[in-house]
């Protein structure tokens, strides 16, 4: 299996993936467009097949009951979403191109903010489904 990497702005941060990304979904919720400044958009895999290969700056954040955001303490790039469970959240923008991925839907458009559409075709959720 071919492997991705990605990190952070300054680098920092480095991951790389060896097991295969779900197709990326687009959340609106509040806490993301907080963290990321806009809509954020990520992936996901297994726990097993994701690796740190270089920390010089990842801080996490516990930013609900449910869950924590892994970014970097040095540029603040966002990173990661972790729930603790079998899988890890990955931010589409953090990682090296190509990815050969394509989002697949939108999640929390309830919460979206009021300052821009949707405008693409892609199904629309009020949660994460």
């Amino acid at each position: 299996m071919e492997k991705i990497s990605g990190g952070c702005l300054c680098g920092a941060v480095r991951y790389q993936l060896v097991g295969p990304l779900s197709a990326p979904h687009v959340c609106h919720c509040g806490q993301c467009r907080k963290q990321s400044g806009h809509q954020s958009a990520s992936t996901h895999l297994m726990r097993k097949d994701f690796k740190l290969t270089e920390d010089r700056g990842l801080k996490w954040y516990r930013s609900s009951e449910v869950a924590e955001r892994g970014f970097c303490k040095e540029c603040g790039s966002s990173l990661f979403w972790d729930d603790g469970g079998e899988e890890i959240y990955i931010c589409v923008g953090s990682l090296n191109e190509p990815t050969g991925l394509t989002i697949d839907k939108h999640i929390f458009v309830s919460k979206k903010g009021d300052y821009y559409e949707i405008s693409d075709n892609l199904p629309q959720f009020s949660r994460y489904d």
